[in-house]
């Protein structure tokens, strides 16, 4: 995942924060806000601590956990 344009390892902070409120914007149109615990991931990924496929695995199995919890 190192060689992904937009990993930690091929993008500054400042382009992880300009990404990440592009995506945001995008994301509010036709839906609700993400939920504290994804952007504490996102924000992950802009401090340069995960890499945003690791924010975004981390969010479905909480969806998926949440799923299995109400079934």
């Amino acid at each position: 995942m190192a060689n992904y344009k937009y990993s930690v390892k091929n993008t500054t902070t400042v382009q992880r924060e300009k990404l990440r409120n592009i995506a945001l914007s995008y994301s509010i149109l036709d839906a609700a806000e993400p939920t504290n615990e994804t952007m504490k991931l996102v924000d992950q990924y802009v401090d340069g601590k995960i890499e945003i496929s690791d924010a975004l695995e981390k969010t479905i199995e909480r969806y998926r956990n949440l799923a299995v919890a109400h079934d």
